[in-house]
């Protein structure tokens, strides 16, 4: 028997924002599984709801892989419908799966397994904030989140500003919603004033900001990033 093929399903990023994130063989696909490996299982069944699921929810079989479960997880319970030759889906809370978050864990064990892995064309933060930034889409590193710790943290943002200035590198790194605007202020404090900086935020949203300025510029502008899913792009030219 042939086993089944693990699909990635790219979730949206906002609210109202379906229609900019589905394509026509998300609606055919999710008419075919019944079987999904989440992240986040009220946001799942949510997609699924909004993207035209026909097959009765109740009838769905979930499996979590949030912060509270991944380390508990049973691969083989979740591969057993696989191996059997029934294909699932995996979703994250939000974006693509696998990019950014733990279900790249779910994927490395599906390579392991020799099962299939299908990854859709779906929103990804960071690639969108890269195509809109005007920063090189050519040379470029996500650096997930930077270090808590004020000095440590002071001492990244300025190797982050050689590193692109010396590689001709477009950075991109994300912060905890609440902790956005710190890290912003952190950043213009550190960076020299001909650095560009892009905050790319809420992407997809109906009051989506993306604005590319320089550190002098951005000192002159006023933003409150607090509570905003944010990218924040650094390049030096």
């Amino acid at each position: 028997m042939s086993l089944g093929t693990l699909y990635l399903i790219p979730v949206p990023l906002a609210e109202n924002a379906e229609k900019l994130s589905y394509t026509l063989f998300h609606h055919e696909l999710i008419q075919h599984i019944d079987e999904y490996v989440v992240e986040n299982e009220k946001t799942a069944r949510r997609f699924l709801k909004q993207a035209g699921l026909k097959i009765p929810q109740g009838e769905l079989k979930i499996h979590d892989y949030g912060k509270h479960t991944r380390e508990k997880i049973d691969y083989n319970r979740i591969f057993k419908s696989v191996q059997e030759g029934k294909d699932i889906g995996l979703m994250s809370e939000a974006g693509c799966p696998g990019v950014a978050d733990p279900g790249a864990d779910v994927v490395a064990e599906a390579h392991k397994r020799g099962v299939k892995v299908v990854p859709l064309v779906g929103p990804s933060s960071i690639l969108l904030a890269l195509m809109a930034s005007g920063f090189s889409g050519q040379k470029f590193a996500f650096h997930g989140y930077l270090p808590i710790d004020k000095g440590e943290r002071a001492k990244k943002i300025k190797d982050l500003e050689y590193q692109s200035l010396k590689e001709k590198q477009t950075q991109l790194f994300i912060e905890t919603p609440f902790r956005n605007n710190q890290l912003f202020e952190e950043m213009l404090r550190q960076c020299k004033p001909a650095t560009r900086l892009c905050v790319a935020c809420n992407l997809t949203a109906e009051d989506e900001m993306i604005r590319t300025l320089s550190v002098r510029e951005w000192k002159e502008a006023k933003v409150d990033l607090h509570k905003k899913p944010t990218i924040f792009l650094m390049y030096v030219s």
